[in-house]
């Protein structure tokens, strides 16, 4: 009976990792690549306190009187397992890459985020077309936006929606139909930047955008589900 309370705590031990691994890597109280050793950790504990409630929760004798203990440990841990468990999953189930852009032949090119990029592990330059082939494979949603608007209008509301997304821009050029910007992740705090190219084409415009991550050799499609975030709320623009 004494085993019960233990694996409610190996459970809860690893739902603390768990739920400190992200805020703790936002707070800049230790790096991301501990953040995801914490999150390696919450998987293995989470499932070592499932498994010992589970066996547990197999003989009458040891369930009488902590079948509640039991029962919490087990969904506990189940729980908290899963959430790197299926991170893990998505990660080998897409490329290796992490700048994602409309034009893979010619991308948009980052200008005024230059500078706040210096000390990124990821430079600011297009890697090439290696990543652009794995990126038409994994992502081949991911195209220029043909519009009927003129490019002044395609860019005051690409800008608006920008902000709306709740982006920091670090600058609107009109002139040069460029606004660049910097996206931070929820969970972990990333810095992720982005730039969109407005240009005329014919009588409307053509919107192209490019999401690159600091960090990370995998974005884990964090950069394309921002493209798509963005398009679908640029399409609700009036």
């Amino acid at each position: 009976m004494k085993f019960a309370p233990v694996a409610l705590i190996i459970a809860i031990a690893a739902a603390l990792l768990l739920i400190a691994a992200g805020p703790g890597t936002r707070l800049g109280l230790w790096e991301f690549g501990t953040g995801f050793m914490m999150m390696r950790w919450a998987l293995y504990l989470g499932l070592g306190g499932a498994a010992l409630a589970l066996v547990l929760l197999l003989f009458p004798r040891t369930r009488r009187g902590r079948g509640a203990i039991l029962a919490a440990a087990l969904i506990i841990g189940i729980g908290t397992a899963w959430v790197p468990w299926s991170g893990y999953q998505k990660a080998t189930s897409l490329p290796p890459i992490h700048d994602i852009t409309t034009d893979t032949v010619n991308p948009p090119q980052f200008l005024d985020v230059a500078p706040l990029r210096a000390d990124a592990p990821n430079p600011v330059d297009y890697p090439g077309e290696d990543v652009a082939k794995q990126q038409r494979e994994a992502y081949p949603d991911i195209l220029p936006l043909e519009l009927s608007d003129s490019a002044d209008r395609t860019f005051d509301r690409a800008l608006e929606t920008a902000r709306e997304l709740g982006w920091e821009i670090v600058s609107a050029v009109p002139a040069d139909g460029r606004i660049e910007a910097t996206a931070t992740t929820f969970w972990f705090g990333f810095k992720d930047d982005v730039v969109i190219r407005i240009t005329p084409a014919g009588t409307g415009s053509r919107l192209d955008i490019r999401s690159k991550s600091r960090v990370g050799r995998s974005d884990v499609g964090a950069n394309a589900a921002r493209i798509r975030n963005f398009v679908q709320n640029f399409q609700h623009q009036p």
